[in-house]
């Protein structure tokens, strides 16, 4: 089997010829094997990040694909108008103003380009809730007709067998509006219950674009779709995530379950719960990083049971313990662990406990990918 194949297949709860292993290489590893400032990469588009990871991959030679591709571009309908400049400049950082201009007023944050590490957002667009939430529901989603796949579909065609191209579509929720608000979980946290009027005008709006977007995403035609959210039921509870977001996954996974085309999730911190609300209440496919304690709370061996028919599962070896400070010896204990934990009838994918850190030894990647392509062999 091709990478590609072996990854759809297991994502669709079949059992390929050996366990597939992509480990979270989305962000830090792509940049530190550039040798560039970070900064090159996410401000100046020096190479793009899309670009940089595919190098990754064809290094190590991993099933990956699933978690980098490029965004679409912008329709030539668009015609928001985004000003940026540079307000600070040091031998370890450069600090960015971004304008964003509406037809209500301006929005705009502070972004930190670091040297080496992914930027941060030092001021965020959403300072006055009542003011800038309404500016941001009405700028941040456009309809996505007419949007340009022309740079996807060049990085799928360069990718080619060597992996999955999928395309990123969020969920509704704290998850998704965490880099808009200033003062992002409390003030997300006070917003919600202050103004319950404005968060239902944005999950209308959320999710009236979701189904849009998973529509375009149809025609564009990737391997899979990548949803969820980063800390899903950590930045916000359970309930919470079923009021904000669950209908939109809901929608999209539907659509996408019609279209043909699987779906992933992905959720890091605890996930437990989410789980079982996937397996049980939507269309998804499979979901990833299953993170152990304390950083999450999922047992492999434990979901695997549970809804090990239903889910594609994916993780989930620690990243500081084992991926980084682990040695290989140690990495190929616990990749065979996970293994022997879940990849029994196919439907599991060996990977890390969300992103694998910078500074992680090219040694302890390569002992994760080699146990999957010897002890995962079905």
């Amino acid at each position: 089997m091709t990478s590609k194949e072996r990854f759809l297949t297991a994502l669709k709860k079949g059992k390929p010829d050996m366990v597939p292993v992509a480990p979270d290489t989305s962000n830090m590893i792509p940049c530190r094997f550039t040798g560039k400032p970070y900064w090159d990469i996410y401000l100046y588009n020096d190479p793009p990040l899309h670009t940089a990871y595919l190098k990754v991959l064809k290094k190590f030679k991993f099933d990956g694909g699933w978690e980098a591709s490029p965004d679409l571009g912008p329709s030539k309908e668009d015609k928001r108008e985004i000003k940026k400049e540079i307000i600070e400049k040091s031998d370890d950082k450069i600090v960015t103003r971004e304008t964003y201009k509406t037809p209500g007023g301006e929005l705009f944050q502070e972004v930190v380009y670091w040297k080496d590490m992914p930027p941060t957002i030092k001021t965020k667009l959403i300072k006055d809730v009542q003011k800038d939430f309404r500016l941001f529901m009405k700028y941040f989603f456009p309809d996505p007709a007419s949007r340009d796949d022309s740079e996807y579909q060049q990085w799928k065609k360069d990718l080619g067998q060597d992996g999955v191209a999928s395309m990123g579509l969020g969920v509704s929720g704290f998850p998704t509006l965490i880099d808009y608000f200033d003062g992002s979980l409390e003030a997300m946290t006070y917003a919600l219950y202050d103004y319950p009027e404005l968060f239902e005008e944005y999950v209308e709006i959320y999710e009236d674009w979701a189904v849009k977007m998973t529509k375009k995403a149809i025609e564009v035609k990737p391997d899979l779709i990548l949803t969820g959210g980063s800390g899903t039921i950590t930045l916000q509870s359970p309930d919470i995530f079923r009021k904000l977001g669950l209908p939109c996954l809901q929608k999209i996974t539907k659509l996408a379950k019609d279209a043909g085309i699987p779906t992933l999730v992905h959720a890091c911190g605890k996930a437990k719960d989410l789980v079982k609300i996937c397996a049980e209440e939507t269309d998804l496919d499979g979901i990833n990083p299953l993170e152990i304690p304390p950083m999450g709370d999922c047992n492999l061996k434990e979901l695997k049971e549970k809804f090990g028919t239903r889910l594609c599962l994916m993780g989930n070896l620690h990243t500081t313990e084992v991926m980084l400070k682990g040695t290989p010896e140690k990495v190929v204990q616990e990749a065979k662990k996970a293994i022997d934990d879940a990849a029994a009838g196919g439907a599991f994918i060996l990977s890390t406990g969300d992103q694998t850190p910078r500074d992680t030894p090219e040694e302890n990647l390569y002992a994760l990918i080699e146990t999957a392509r010897k002890y995962g062999k079905y």
